[in-house]
């Protein structure tokens, strides 16, 4: 079947629900409210469109256009929007059930209150994306930008936020228990008073982040530079653990995480080296092996 086929076959069946979306689509910048779209729209042009409340059901959208579309309240389940363009687009309230936005555009994205557990936003664009009091349990943003975005008072725990690039974002209050923050960016946002139990810090950056009233029990700062965050003091600290490579500010130091203890005098300070234990002595050698006993033969003359 055709492209083009399998566009008209949609066009007529959202035509059979929804009475005036044939006008809408050709002009209209006003969309009725939506029972539900399925099926394919790769690619389609529906910026600025109202969709409010709009539901998406196994719908594939993957690289389409809702530049500015209101997709408030809207419900995406089981949907692909994979490279999708949403910039400045509104999504609060909205409901993602195994939705897929990777590497979609959401620069500027208007999206508070939204649930999105399991939510997967690997490789996307959330520049000062606003999430405020997402609940994003299990949701994977690997390798995402959150450059300035906005996610105070949400709900991340177990959220993938492997190597993401989230310089300037706001975590403040928010619940980031067993998430995996390894290998990412983080300088001067901000983590007070949030949860941060059980987390996987190692790797990442943190110049200028602020732990105020922060938990850190229990988190792995394994390699994590530290060194110049603000807020944190011992009893943080002493509640996590890291190791050799671990970076922390003057005077403050981290338990090894098979609870050795690794000391800092200052910020710009070398860390001690780990302990080497000594070879083990090798075994003696083998003792000789025994000449063949002499046995005296008498002769007759």
């Amino acid at each position: 079947m055709s492209r083009l086929t399998q566009l008209l076959i949609g066009f007529a069946a959202l035509c059979a629900i929804l009475p005036g979306a044939a006008n809408a689509m050709a002009g209209d910048r006003e969309v009725a409210r939506v029972v539900s779209f399925g099926g394919a729209c790769a690619k389609c042009e529906l910026s600025g469109r109202k969709l409010v409340g709009v539901e998406f059901n196994g719908a594939n959208f993957s690289e389409a256009t809702l530049v500015g579309s209101d997709l408030r309240d809207a419900s995406f389940v089981g949907s692909n929007f994979v490279k999708a363009d949403l910039t400045r687009a509104d999504l609060s309230n909205s409901e993602m059930f195994g939705a897929n936005f990777s590497a979609a555009i959401l620069v500027d994205l208007r999206a508070q209150s939204v649930e999105a557990r399991g939510a997967v936003f690997a490789g996307a664009d959330l520049t000062r994306g606003d999430l405020r009091n997402l609940e994003g349990q299990g949701a994977n943003f690997a390798r995402a930008t959150l450059l300035s975005a906005q996610l105070s008072g949400s709900e991340l725990q177990g959220a993938n936020l492997t190597r993401v690039d989230a310089r300037l974002a706001s975590f403040r209050d928010s619940e980031l228990q067993g998430a995996t923050m390894a290998g990412g960016r983080f300088d001067r946002a901000t983590f007070r008073n949030s949860n941060l139990a059980g987390a996987n810090l190692s790797g990442g950056t943190f110049a200028g982040s602020d732990f105020r009233n922060a938990s850190l029990r229990r988190a792995n700062l394994s390699g994590t530079d530290l060194s110049k965050a603000v807020g944190l003091d011992q009893d943080q600290i002493d509640s996590a653990c890291g190791d050799a490579m671990t970076r922390l500010p003057a005077g403050l130091d981290v338990h090894h995480c098979n609870r050795g203890t690794i000391h800092f005098t200052g910020m710009s300070s070398v860390p001690k080296a780990p302990r080497v234990m000594p070879a083990m002595p090798q075994p003696p050698a083998p003792p000789a092996t025994p000449a063949a006993p002499r046995y005296l033969v008498a002769a007759d003359d």
